[in-house]
């Protein structure tokens, strides 16, 4: 079989597959390879790069994935492959950062004309794990490899965005579907509703033509169907494990509409030096009903700081903003509830196990009583990617993946859990609404 690509009479040529060559030949600003497992994904992604760094010219450029053994495992080494020993476009450099260094005799075969001897052209490697690595850049373009795994956050797709918004500049991501986070709900599902800005390419594992077919076959045969349609076919579905299975993110979530100040209002809050979290619900009366409406995450405040922000755009009645009734905090978190007391009252949750808690929520979700609003995008990405993990057989445990991650989930749990008294299987909201 001919290779990817080779140097023929001083010539590149590229030796792509029909779904590689869908990606190539899109013009879009954000291109999603969501392919099968082995299919050319990865090994496609370098040459995306190459033709933006010959199209945009000298400066910076970025390559990330997930964590720092997956980028030495996968994307680092394909890219050195084709800029590195195919085009011999400079050298790949370490330390004390990562980075691809464009030698002045490589910057010449990129960009002939355009050449600047005084601007460096430099590809810039980062993983997802480690967001400082993703700050410090101004870039043209970028490559984002697995980005759909769990550890690729939303926080740091929107850091990669901060970073190529003077340019503009495209991105695109190679990956197989792993969950139903932000990469489907920011992309997938506005591609399926028509945004222009965004190409969705699938394919399956045997798109390319190396695959063996009986390889494909046996996966099928002995693997659960979501997980043979998520990483061989390249579809989302519900993966084993996702804690709120019972959420629906075609029922639950809703369009944002204007709350009516009079009604009762819930703040569930999630304490943290870099991370306090909270989430808002507004109760439509005589319903069991409530709304998530707001979402709040951020570090480096006081208490009275927080406390300020959490309480802007609340509702004014006579003058006076209208406290939520506000429960959070784990029952050992005693101190931090007495520093947010001066300016909002936060109660102790009543619900001390974890379990106990997500059962509430749970049972919630599954009577259809918590409707989101769907611009509450870190809320609907914890929602869509907490997950139990699971063991050698594909079993999930008890374990929480991540579990020190999910702080809106958490500050859910803590408003729910207290608001919550079962009685069969119904709930009533019984406390003070307003402090």
């Amino acid at each position: 079989m001919a290779k990817l690509a080779e140097i023929v009479a001083g010539k590149l040529i590229l030796n792509f597959h029909e779904g590689q060559m869908r990606a190539w030949d899109s013009t879009k600003r954000f291109v999603v390879v969501l392919a099968g497992t082995q299919s050319g994904k990865t090994s496609f992604g370098p040459h995306f790069l190459f033709r933006e760094i010959q199209r945009c010219g000298p400066g910076d450029y970025m390559v990330v994935t997930p964590t720092f053994p997956l980028l030495e495992l996968k994307a680092l080494p394909e890219f050195r492959r084709l800029f590195e020993q195919t085009l011999q476009l400079g050298r790949y450099v370490s330390s004390p950062s990562k980075k691809f260094v464009f030698s002045a005799e490589g910057a010449r075969r990129t960009f002939g004309d355009r050449y600047d001897r005084f601007v460096d052209t430099i590809v810039l490697f980062g993983y997802a794990t480690d967001p400082e690595s993703l700050e410090s850049a101004t870039a043209k373009a970028a490559w984002l490899d697995e980005a759909g795994q769990n550890k690729f956050k939303l926080g740091s797709f929107e850091a990669i965005l901060r970073r190529l918004s003077l340019a503009q500049g495209r991105i695109l991501l190679t990956t197989t579907p792993y969950n139903l986070g932000w990469l489907k709900q920011r992309l997938f599902d506005r591609w399926k509703a028509g945004d222009a800005d965004i190409d969705v390419i699938q394919f399956d594992s045997i798109a390319n033509p190396s695959f063996p077919r009986e390889e494909f076959a046996r996966a099928e045969r002995d693997l659960p169907p979501w997980k043979f349609k998520m990483f061989y076919r390249a579809q989302f579905e519900r993966p084993a494990g996702l804690i709120y299975d019972a959420f629906d993110d075609t029922t639950h979530v809703v369009p944002r509409f204007a709350i009516p100040d009079d009604w009762p209002r819930y703040l569930g809050l999630d304490f943290g030096g870099v991370n306090t979290a909270a989430v808002f619900y507004a109760e439509k009366p005589g319903t069991q009903t409530v709304y998530a409406y707001r979402e709040y995450k951020a570090g480096g405040r006081t208490a009275k700081e927080h406390a300020e922000a959490l309480l802007k755009g609340e509702p004014v009645v006579k003058e006076q903003v209208r406290k939520p009734f506000c429960v959070g905090g784990s029952k050992s978190e005693g101190q931090w509830r007495q520093e947010f007391a001066a300016s909002l009252i936060v109660r102790e949750p009543r619900i001390s196990d974890v379990e106990v808690g997500i059962t509430r929520v749970y049972g919630a979700h599954k009577r259809g009583e918590i409707l989101v609003f769907s611009d509450l995008v870190g809320y609907l990405e914890e929602k869509q990617t907490y997950s139990r993990v699971l063991d050698a057989a594909g079993e999930p445990t008890e374990l929480i993946e991540d579990k020190n991650t999910f702080h809106f989930m958490d500050a859910e749990r803590y408003i729910i859990g207290y608001l919550r008294n079962e009685v069969s299987d119904r709930v009533t909201f019984g406390p003070p609404i307003y402090t």
